[in-house]
């Protein structure tokens, strides 16, 4: 393990590089729970990562040298759990603004924290935060990102990469710290309580708002329109002329 202290703003000052880890989240996870003392931005990153895991239990694949697979600590005690999921619009958002640049138009958001090009999945997102009364005082925050790689397995059908959407490899490092860059911005707008502006700038992303759209929720297959996301991060779908609020297990998007 290869600790290593770069001159920069907080996120990412503190970087600790590890050859293998079963999941970085995980890796946090128990040094926490050691009562070890971490300072906050502290981001770990592995060049392999040998059970990555996504939301409802999802695997995450990830090949080594390939894939971008870090996690961040923040140490959000400002933030009362009503508003945690500003979290999740922050790091999406700071991964967003990574790689817009980069892939352009097609890249967007979607709910609640996938990076998606056009209709393929680029990476995802996985935050675990740990609670100290109204307020959570550790967020372990998981990003996953298809970077260099040029195949993927049979069971990840709609997985697509930075390297084959535009025919070049990227420096991992180079993309993780222009990440902790966003990151930091957006933290510090959080602080001052910039709500509003967070939440405007995560809607302009997100993919198929505004579009009619098809979705399954409690066995039914309907077309509906996302027309936003509430406070607490529940999808916002209209359809026959109601709007109805979703958590992420009770409404699955369906590609034509």
């Amino acid at each position: 393990m290869q600790n290593n202290n770069f001159l920069r703003a907080f996120v990412g000052r503190n970087l600790v590089t590890l050859k293998e880890v079963d999941s970085t989240n995980t890796f946090f996870k128990n040094i926490l729970a050691n009562n070890e003392p971490v300072p906050e931005g502290t981001v770990i990153m592995a060049e392999s990562q040998v059970a990555g895991r996504g939301q409802q239990q999802n695997k995450w694949y990830s090949t080594t040298g390939e894939s971008l697979t870090v996690s961040i600590l923040l140490k959000p005690d400002f933030l009362p759990l009503s508003r945690q999921f500003c979290l999740t619009q922050l790091i999406s958002l700071s991964v967003y603004e990574t790689l817009r640049p980069l892939v352009g138009e097609q890249l967007k958001i979607k709910w609640p924290n996938d990076i998606y090009a056009g209709a393929r999945k680029l990476g995802g997102i996985l935050i675990e935060n740990q609670v100290q009364g109204n307020f959570i005082k550790n967020s372990i925050i998981g990003i996953g990102l298809n970077i260099n790689q040029t195949h993927f397995p049979d069971w990840v059908p709609n997985a697509i990469s930075l390297s084959q959407i535009l025919q070049t490899d990227y420096d991992l490092k180079a993309l993780m710290f222009q990440i902790c860059s966003h990151i930091e911005q957006w933290y510090v707008k959080l602080k001052q309580g910039n709500y509003s502006q967070l939440n405007q700038a995560y809607l302009e992303a997100l993919y198929q708002l505004n579009i009619n759209g098809r979705f399954k929720a409690q066995d039914a297959i309907f077309e509906g329109i996302i027309t936003g996301v509430s406070a607490d991060g529940l999808l916002q779908v209209e359809h026959n002329n109601r709007v109805t609020a979703y958590n992420l297990k009770e409404i699955q998007f369906l590609h034509n």
